[in-house]
């Protein structure tokens, strides 16, 4: 059975603002503080994170409210399928956004995305809009 896990936070920042950013080439790179993302507002389109390490596509965007993407990584096995994310995104109040990720599909050993979502994302992301509102 595949592994399925949700994390969530609040952004300091509009949902339009945490959702252009997600799809943004360049605000992508900066919220992360990693190099070379290329992302899409585009249903089908490619995208990559990380410089290249994370790698997906465009399924679902619903403008300021939803985006469903395929998901994957270099470490998963060729034989692997990609497994899915789905982003929720929540007015919390004046400038703060309740940010929900559900992971799903994963293979045997993705749990530990779990953790690299609260470490490389959602640290990264709430001070970047902390500084980027």
């Amino acid at each position: 059975m595949a592994l399925f896990f949700t994390v969530s936070d609040v952004m300091p920042a509009s949902k339009e603002s945490v959702y252009e950013a997600w799809l943004s080439s360049e605000k992508h790179s900066k919220m992360t503080n990693a190099e070379m993302a290329v992302a899409s507002t585009i249903v089908g389109d490619s995208f990559t994170a990380y410089d290249g390490y994370i790698s997906g596509k465009n399924v679902e965007l619903v403008p300021y409210a939803k985006i469903i993407q395929t998901w994957r990584t270099a470490d998963f096995s060729d034989d692997e399928e990609d497994s899915m994310i789905e982003i929720t995104l929540k007015d919390d109040g004046p400038g703060k956004t309740v940010f929900t990720l559900a992971h799903s599909n994963l293979p045997p050993d993705g749990k530990k995305y779990e953790e690299g979502w609260k470490t490389h994302y959602f640290l990264p992301m709430k001070i970047y809009f902390k500084n980027n509102p």
